[in-house]
């Protein structure tokens, strides 16, 4: 699959969305995680820790990407609503690792992880927010493609 993830363009067999440990996840992760797990043609996975949607075609990742983002626009807005001065941003964050023969630390073929930070501003805005969390029950993880 060519995946286009807001102009940065990878080459990927399939990608996996987590959600981790879904009763300690917050309820912004498992409304990201259900809005890909809506989409027709998802294949569901589960264990005692974690639940993953497996996703193989690219009509479905760009409706998941455009669910994503949708979701996020509207948590940014839900803090402007009430008036109030709390302003939302949010961050993808791309991580991965390798060894010189292509695999990560738990001996599997290298990928690319993507994770979700967001800020958050109570005060006078600034520039950044004043508080960032990382959202650690959410991931995405694009698959390479086959040797």
């Amino acid at each position: 699959m060519h995946i286009d993830f807001y102009g940065l363009r990878f080459e990927a067999s399939r990608v996996t969305c987590y959600l981790w440990t879904p009763w300690r996840a917050a309820a912004l992760e498992h409304r990201l995680f259900n809005e890909v797990k809506q989409l027709p043609g998802v294949h569901l996975e589960s264990t005692p820790e974690e639940l993953r949607l497996q996703i193989a075609d690219l009509k479905i990742w760009r409706d998941a990407l455009a669910n994503m983002s949708r979701l996020l626009k509207g948590w940014q807005e839900e803090a402007t609503d009430g008036g109030g001065k709390e302003q939302r941003v949010y961050r993808w964050l791309f991580e991965g690792d390798t060894d010189e023969h292509g695999y990560d630390h738990a001996n599997e073929l290298a990928c690319l992880w993507i994770y979700l930070r967001v800020g958050l501003d109570r005060g006078d805005m600034g520039e950044e927010p004043s508080e960032w969390i990382d959202l650690d029950g959410f991931g995405l993880r694009f698959w390479p493609m086959a040797k």
